[in-house]
């Protein structure tokens, strides 16, 4: 990769509706050109996919929170799949440290955490975060380029 495609990847995030013909016109390269780029991005996996960002408190999923799981080695399988089914889970990661498993669920009521919260525990010790507020928003990678936009 080189700064032109670091540049394109940066646009892509600020706006992926952005059109060849428009980011052709902002890296000062032939729209042909570009579209061989983002081709190559694309089938290299360094551009995964295209999508939406919901706003979840205004789809009703107000509340974030972050659960922490000590899964019980016997029961990754099945943890795997709970998760994975659960459609208010939007993140699960495996982590160092006390904790085996880091989850990121939006929820419509607390209710509905205590719930799913309730079901983690099959599995192992769990620890729940209720966030506030977010100081950054899920913001994607911060990609230099040699222009400030």
């Amino acid at each position: 990769m080189d700064s032109t495609d670091r540049k394109i990847l940066a646009l892509l995030q600020k706006n992926a509706r952005m059109t060849v013909k428009e980011l052709a016109e902002r890296v000062s390269l032939s729209a042909p050109s570009v579209a061989a780029r983002i081709q190559k991005m694309e089938e290299s996996g360094v551009i995964s996919g295209y999508h939406a960002v919901i706003n979840t408190e205004m789809a009703g999923y107000p509340i974030r929170a972050f659960i922490q799981v000590q899964v019980k080695v016997k029961r990754r399988a099945d943890f795997f799949k709970h998760v994975k089914r659960t459609k208010e889970v939007v993140a699960c990661h495996c982590i160092t440290g006390d904790y085996d498993m880091l989850i990121e669920g939006v929820f419509p009521r607390t209710r509905d955490i205590s719930s799913f919260v309730e079901s983690l525990q099959e599995f192992g010790e769990t620890k729940t975060y209720i966030v506030f507020s977010e100081i950054i928003e899920h913001r994607g990678l911060q990609i230099e380029t040699d222009e400030t936009d």
